[in-house]
């Protein structure tokens, strides 16, 4: 019996059975650890170069400030490359640009404009990794209905590497300096470009087109945005990036000046919220259908709006690391829950267009938001910035919960259609 049989055989998660979608997996999740060891080093590099809780919105805002004004031409690009091309691509520069970081740290020469630069290029690199990683994952798996599971793993991925990230970057700072995460994470993207390179991917059918892509772009927003339940989606993603997201240029600083500790307290906070974002992602594995996912993704920024609020209130660290569980388990649900409810319906010719939308509510409105926290810190503190973004969240929750069951009507023929409900 060969090993591709022998692995049929055990009793994997349906997604984990394709060969492809195994190597994605396996290459993205050393990967990520890397890219979170880098976003934890970022942090503290700044704060310790400029004790400025301004200049970590800054930095923060220019990371992911051109992924907003690109991922909707990317969208529309990806619709039309090969994906399998685009991430290979997307990779490479990842790893040239994460390997310049670590070159700049280890020489001592590294300074803020030279982060906030590189910062701005791994932010147009996202622009067109992102919707296309989303965009790739239908191509990876054998059975139409493993999507969702697959779906769920990338969850469970990504959330665990942000849960093993965070605590081995505590632990890099606090004995050899951020140089090495830096290192670190231009190593492993070896992983997942080996990964890629190995993929057999059968050939996507591309329809042939005389449209041009500005009026591609648009028909992508009018067909995200044209469908009421897509649309409640994007939105309340969006709230949630903008309010509830900026919490994370602001860890640094509960970690050193409220909390009174160092790399390792920043560490354990981040890591914190990834066991419960890594939660959230294996209760996701577990459902066996798309079906009512809508009552989770309404409940979900509540969840994640109350464990801000208690972060914002503690003093104390075990507090504190349970308050950023309750925020990476509600984040995730939504977030997750989100990507498997429109993985799901969108049509296969606009996926790549309404993936880099969604992609873009998070990644493009998040920098707005750490940019506004940055500042909002200097005048009401930290503190009172996390409990302001958690009572947004609630009320996005609140909001989505009363509109669910119009979205819920609209969305039950195309359940029958595809025979997910009878």
């Amino acid at each position: 019996m060969n090993l591709q049989a022998k692995i049929k055989k055990i009793k994997l998660p349906p997604a984990l059975r394709s060969h492809n979608y195994r190597l994605f997996f396996a290459g993205q999740g050393i990967s990520l650890i890397g890219s979170w060891m880098t976003q934890v080093a970022t942090v503290w590099l700044v704060y310790n170069l400029s004790d400025s809780p301004w200049m970590l919105g800054v930095v923060g805002f220019t990371s992911q400030i051109p992924t907003l004004i690109l991922l909707p031409f990317a969208g529309v690009l990806i619709d039309r490359w090969n994906r399998h091309r685009v991430i290979i691509a997307t990779q490479i520069l990842a790893m040239v640009q994460s390997l310049a970081l670590a070159f700049l740290a280890l020489t001592g020469v590294i300074n803020i404009w030279q982060i906030i630069v590189l910062s701005l290029c791994q932010g147009a690199i996202n622009a067109f990794d992102a919707p296309a990683r989303q965009a790739f994952v239908p191509e990876l798996v054998e059975k139409k209905e493993d999507l969702a599971n697959a779906i769920a793993l990338n969850a469970s991925m990504f959330n665990g590497a942000r849960l093993i990230g965070p605590a081995i970057a505590g632990l890099v700072i606090g004995t050899v300096g951020p140089s090495y995460c830096f290192l670190l994470d231009g190593i492993s993207y070896i992983a997942v470009i080996a990964g890629l390179l190995a993929m057999q991917i059968k050939p996507r059918k591309i329809a042939a087109t005389n449209t041009k892509p500005l009026q591609r772009l648009k028909e992508g927003f009018d067909y995200a945005f044209g469908f009421p339940p897509i649309r409640a989606i994007l939105l309340l993603l969006a709230l949630v990036s903008f309010a509830g997201m900026s919490h994370t240029v602001l860890v640094p600083i509960f970690a050193t000046k409220i909390l009174n500790g160092g790399p390792q307290t920043l560490g354990f906070l981040m890591a914190a919220s990834g066991v419960g974002a890594f939660a959230g992602a294996i209760y996701l594995i577990g459902r066996k259908s798309v079906v009512g996912i809508g009552k989770l993704i309404a409940i979900s920024p509540a969840i994640m709006g109350v464990g801000l609020i208690g972060f914002g209130l503690s003093r104390i660290l075990w507090l504190s690391l349970i308050m950023m569980l309750f925020v990476g388990f509600g984040f995730i649900i939504q977030f997750a829950g989100g990507n498997t409810f429109l993985q799901t319906i969108v049509e296969d010719d606009k996926r790549g267009r309404v993936m880099s939308i969604y992609t873009m509510a998070f990644f493009g409105v998040t920098p707005f938001g750490n940019l506004v926290a940055g500042g909002l810190a200097n005048y009401i503190g930290s503190p009172n910035t996390v409990i302001l973004g958690g009572i947004i969240c609630i009320l996005g929750s609140a909001i989505f919960t009363k509109q669910l069951p119009a979205l819920k009507h609209l969305v039950i023929p195309i359940y029958q259609k595809m025979g997910i409900i009878s």
